[in-house]
């Protein structure tokens, strides 16, 4: 096969569709043809569903993943000036979201082998004005949720679950988002769980929280024209709603898919010199992506051309940690300051996961890894 060359993206949304394409279809024409594309039926069905699968109590659908991330620290009853504690090593979004409240993101550092927030550097970072922590399961993985959850106790803070990237993954047998007192997530069209543009979620088991929530995405009304709070206007549209009702019911065969490609990455690679994803007996990893890690900057930028030189997409996950970002320049921070972080900016790459990746895409892919490493 190498030297044939084939053409792999990094995600194929089209693919995905066509996995589903029969039920998405006739879902969306029962939309157009009922012309509720606001608030329809299809809304608070994907809500019931979606709580369902969760097995929490209140699912609150939004517009998007950062919508949900600023609904649950509205929620909350925040303070400007008061902390929040978030990732180092992660999409912008939960330190944005913070920031954009007049919140102050305080970062903590990476465990190296999860990607997750270390629980040790939250405790180091919780000061007398930390009102909430912000735990991201990213790529699929969950964090260490007894270490922070026993931290959270402790000092009486909030925890806030961004599922973005690990919505149908678990902890000890419980679903992601479900652990800490409220959970996120996007329906990003690459995510686990995705729509075909920009949607969210807010859940939560506690029912003053939910309903609160529930009020502050709908410009804060407690009924129509009576406004409780000063909120926001962020819902998911009807159409996106029926999409996710047929997605839902295929996620679990999807992350199947996903760890199944994880599981043959894995035995192709086991020898080579790279360090690949961590998966203990504590969690179900989702592997919303499947990032590996290499022993240099100059080695991993090296595959990363190789493989593009192949017609293999890739992607770096994240090509700068969120505290030395510009957007933050004036919160003090700077290099060294966390340097795991900081070092997984340098080595890591994503390789093609999805659920619509033929095992003869993934071959090839791991041929030329293997070939790049002169192990072919």
């Amino acid at each position: 096969m190498l030297g044939h060359k084939l053409k792999v993206p990094f995600f194929d949304a089209s693919a995905n569709y066509n996995l589903n394409k029969i039920v998405i279809d006739e879902a969306l024409q029962k939309v157009l043809e009922g012309g509720a594309y606001i608030n329809g039926a299809e809304v608070g069905l994907f809500a019931q569903h979606l709580a369902t699968y969760l097995n929490v109590n209140h699912v609150i659908p939004c517009a998007n993943g950062t919508d949900a991330l600023c609904l649950a620290l509205m929620a909350l009853e925040l303070q400007r000036g008061d902390e929040v504690i978030v990732p180092a090593f992660n999409f912008i979004a939960a330190a944005e979201a913070v920031a954009h409240l007049g919140l102050v993101p305080v970062f903590a550092d990476i465990d190296p082998d999860s990607f997750n927030i270390c629980a040790n550097s939250i405790e180091e970072k919780i000061t007398s004005k930390t009102r909430a922590i912000i735990v991201v399961h990213l790529f699929g993985a969950a964090a260490s949720m007894d270490a922070i959850l026993n931290i959270a106790n402790k000092y009486q803070v909030p925890v806030i679950e961004d599922v973005a990237q690990s919505l149908g993954g678990e902890y000890n047998g419980k679903q992601l988002g479900t652990l800490g007192s409220i959970g996120c997530t996007s329906f990003f069209p690459t995510k686990n769980l995705a729509c075909f543009g920009d949607g969210g979620a807010v859940f939560s088991a506690d029912e003053l929280l939910a309903s609160k929530i529930k009020m502050l995405a709908n410009h804060g009304q407690e009924k129509k024209y009576v406004h409780k709070y000063i909120g926001i206007n962020s819902r998911l549209d009807t159409l996106q709603a029926a999409v996710l009702i047929c997605q839902l019911k295929v996620l679990n065969q999807q992350i199947e898919k996903r760890r199944a490609l994880a599981m043959r990455y894995a035995d192709a690679m086991r020898n080579l010199p790279v360090s690949l994803p961590n998966e203990t007996i504590d969690i179900k990893h989702s592997f919303n992506q499947y990032c590996i890690k290499l022993s240099t900057s100059e080695q991993r930028n090296s595959l990363k051309e190789y493989l593009e030189q192949k017609g293999i997409s890739t992607m770096v996950y994240y090509s700068s940690p969120n505290h030395l970002q510009e957007a933050f320049a004036s919160s003090g921070y700077k290099k060294g300051d966390f340097p795991v972080a900081e070092q997984l900016c340098q080595i890591v790459l994503a390789l093609p996961i999805f659920p619509a990746l033929s095992f003869t895409h993934q071959d090839y892919i791991i041929e030329h890894i293997k070939s790049f490493f002169g192990d072919a």
